[in-house]
């Protein structure tokens, strides 16, 4: 039945709270959810540009931050790095709209956390965060207001990582992920059956879908500074990730219910396995696409800077059988990211706001998602701020915003507008110090 829907549903039903999925998007119904992992705080607050890199912030978009080199003036001189620790949130208020008709939904998640631990000239990553989002609750409705479809969904995938980064020279960084990517996605669909007369039949037929996905995957990076003036800085960055496979255990099962006619409240009657194994869905390859992308930015060292990245995404070779839906296809995706900050005087002794970093960007993508031949966009704009805790610039609570649209009203689809609140700390401290006297 999943396979054969034919577009996003015009109405939307129970947009509550959905802090357990992630997500209250219909284009979660799609592949495995919608792309949660954007970058810390500090990039989304730049639109998700992620080119700079220092040693007091933690990049996860780029290994070879791990070896970001020491920023002069700091509370932490030469001899060593600071171990890097960040853990963030987010709530983020949907306005879904299929153009005569809206609902709001909001959820409350956890985004990652990650530690970054200097080694020398080497630099060792790790961390843990939500890498997609599937949560969605839709129904179609005929233009008399009787239920035809309803379809439910909640899951999806997580990330753990680590990874490793070398200071190749003064200038020059290399890094290497090693993610584990791990999940599962459940959803439902029951066609909904009536009488001559238009009543509800008693019993209704519910599928049900469940896939639990595993795998590893790979992202290398590179990062190169250097000084073109007395003031200004050039930085330039360059990621890439590798397609990668993720193996995925389906289940399938036929439910017999009952449904309240009026609070629409489901009962299980009897349930039935499907045979998947004879279908050859029992267990699947899912191919994670691959992804590069290259950024530039010039700027003045602990004062401004200004940043632009180009992604590409190889989204078209996504494929699982298990997720096959009619009328959608998966297209290449690409997105561009322009953004920075300003930090009106880092090292002022009396004026607070002097040392808050101020920041601010725009990106607009393509979601790699193509239904009934539209392609679902989206973009955003973004600002933020980094406030600097017990007088050390170098641990800052960061707060981000961003509005930003999603989608289109052709074609019986659903334009959804955002609005995120993002909110992280950044911390440092000193595990490593030569002694200077014994």
């Amino acid at each position: 039945m999943i396979k054969r829907l034919v577009v996003i549903v015009i109405a939307i039903i129970s947009c509550q709270s959905y802090a357990q999925e992630g997500t209250a998007s219909p284009y979660s119904f799609y592949g495995i959810g919608s792309l949660r992992f954007k970058g810390t705080v500090e990039n989304r607050s730049m639109g998700g540009l992620s080119v700079y890199i220092d040693s007091v912030h933690v990049n996860l978009r780029n290994p070879a931050s791990y070896v970001g080199k020491n920023l002069e003036g700091l509370p932490y001189d030469s001899e060593s790095r600071p171990v890097k620790y960040t853990v963030a949130g987010s709530h983020t208020n949907l306005k879904l709209s299929n153009g005569s008709t809206s609902q709001n939904a909001n959820s409350s998640t956890f985004d990652y956390f990650a530690v970054s631990i200097p080694m020398g000239k080497f630099g060792f990553g790790l961390g843990a965060l939500p890498f997609t989002s599937v949560g969605y609750r839709l129904e179609d409705v005929t233009s008399t207001g009787d239920i035809e479809n309803r379809y439910r969904g909640e899951g999806g995938l997580n990330k753990v990582f680590a990874g490793l980064g070398y200071q190749l020279t003064d200038k020059l960084g290399i890094g290497v992920d090693v993610n584990y990517n791990f999940g599962n996605i459940q959803n439902s669909a029951i066609a909904f059956l009536y009488d001559s007369e238009g009543n509800l039949l008693q019993f209704q037929t519910r599928e049900n879908n469940r896939s639990d996905l595993s795998g590893l995957s790979f992202n290398i990076g590179l990062s190169y500074k250097t000084m073109i003036s007395d003031k200004l800085e050039l930085s330039t960055t360059a990621t890439y990730s590798p397609e990668s496979n993720l193996t995925s255990q389906n289940e399938r099962s036929l439910s017999t219910i009952t449904i309240n006619a009026f609070t629409g409240q489901e009962f299980e009657v009897n349930t039935i396995e499907a045979d998947l194994a004879a279908q050859n869905l029992q267990e699947t390859d899912l191919t994670l696409p691959s992804r590069w992308s290259i950024g530039a930015g010039i700027g003045e060292p602990r004062h401004w800077f200004v940043g632009a990245e180009y992604t590409f995404t190889n989204t078209s070779s996504f494929d699982n059988p298990i997720f096959d839906i009619s009328n959608s296809t998966f297209e290449n995706a690409s997105g561009i990211a322009v953004g920075g900050f300003y930090i009106p005087n880092y090292n002022s002794f009396n004026g607070y706001f002097k040392r808050v970093v101020y920041r601010a960007g725009f990106r607009y993508e393509g979601t790699g998602l193509n239904i009934n031949n539209e392609s679902i966009n989206e973009f955003g704009i973004s600002f933020g701020v980094g406030l600097p805790l017990g007088g050390l610039f170098a641990n800052n609570v960061n707060i981000g915003f961003e509005y930003g649209q999603r989608g289109t009203t052709n074609q019986n689809l659903i334009k959804e507008d955002f609005f995120s609140l993002n909110f992280s700390l950044s911390l440092n401290d000193r595990w490593f110090k030569k002694r200077k006297y014994n």
